[in-house]
């Protein structure tokens, strides 16, 4: 009876999933460039090849239209190279809109712009926030919870505010690696349905490890070497997970839960230290 219910529960996990329509705002990198270094994968040192770089994000942008997702376009400002990583710029859950305050001078600026793209599409509840957070860069929307990285950009005081706004119960993760400077780096939401994520626990300190692993006893755990290919800089719509194709150690693992890896390249926005998450942002 034992192994029954363990083959059923095997056959449930490697079943093709479903995906569901998603709506994502992205910018494009039309003034991308890397000119100064506010994390480790930035070296101004490295030039920008800036058709590769926006030709590499219409394919991603390309990519969610051709599986049934809408895209919404923030327009990029010639001053604000890193709007492309438009993830950063809000959370947004149940159509309430927590907007972003950003760490470093550099990208101020834009969390004026998102908040005012969402005033102007129709969003009756959006908040300036009081504390410094980075959007979806640190918050990350399960079923159960709102994951929150904090260490080396969003602030702790940013949680309570967040638990509060949306009225969902946050979960503190204290990041340890500075190449994993955001929550979106190091882990990544598959089926939130069934919070289920994969992450990478040389990102987290012990006490958040054991937080994770208490969470989440059946996720996907990445490798180093995937890892610092940032594959979990991934989004998934319930069956598709988008991802770089470098992270080639999570595309069999993927498959066995009954998800469909999509590989995408874009190498030349890893010169910002982000890849497909850090271009999107969900509008839930």
């Amino acid at each position: 009876m034992r192994a029954q219910r363990h083959r059923e529960e095997r056959d449930l996990r490697t079943a093709p999933r479903a995906s569901t329509p998603r709506r994502y705002l992205m910018c494009p990198p039309a003034y991308f460039r890397v000119t100064y270094s506010i994390n480790p994968w930035m070296d101004p040192g490295k030039p920008v090849d800036l058709p590769l770089a926006l030709t590499q994000w219409e394919d991603l942008r390309d990519r969610y239209r051709a599986l049934g997702h809408t895209v919404e376009e923030l327009t990029p400002r010639p001053d604000l190279p890193d709007m492309v990583y438009a993830a950063n710029g809000a959370t947004v859950v149940d159509g309430r809109v927590l907007g972003a305050r950003f760490a470093h001078p550099e990208r101020w600026a834009e969390a004026g712009v998102h908040l005012e793209w969402f005033r102007t599409h129709g969003y009756a509840e959006v908040r300036e926030p009081e504390h410094i957070n980075e959007g979806e860069g640190d918050f990350a929307v399960t079923a159960s919870w709102l994951l929150a990285g904090r260490g080396f950009r969003s602030s702790p005081l940013s949680h309570p505010e967040a638990q509060e706004f949306f009225g969902r119960p946050v979960i503190g993760l204290d990041l340890v690696d500075p190449r994993y400077y955001h929550l979106d780096t190091a882990l990544s939401v598959l089926d939130g349905s069934e919070d289920d994520v994969m992450y990478y626990p040389g990102a987290f300190s012990p006490g958040s490890r054991a937080v994770l692993r208490r969470l989440f006893p059946e996720a996907l755990i990445a490798t180093e070497e995937d890892a610092a290919a940032l594959g979990l800089n991934a989004v998934c719509d319930g069956r598709h997970v988008l991802l770089p194709q470098a992270a080639v150690g999570l595309f069999e693992p993927l498959r066995e839960r009954g998800y469909e890896p999509v590989g995408m390249d874009l190498g030349e926005l890893l010169k910002g230290g982000g890849s497909v998450k850090c271009c999107t942002q969900e509008l839930r």
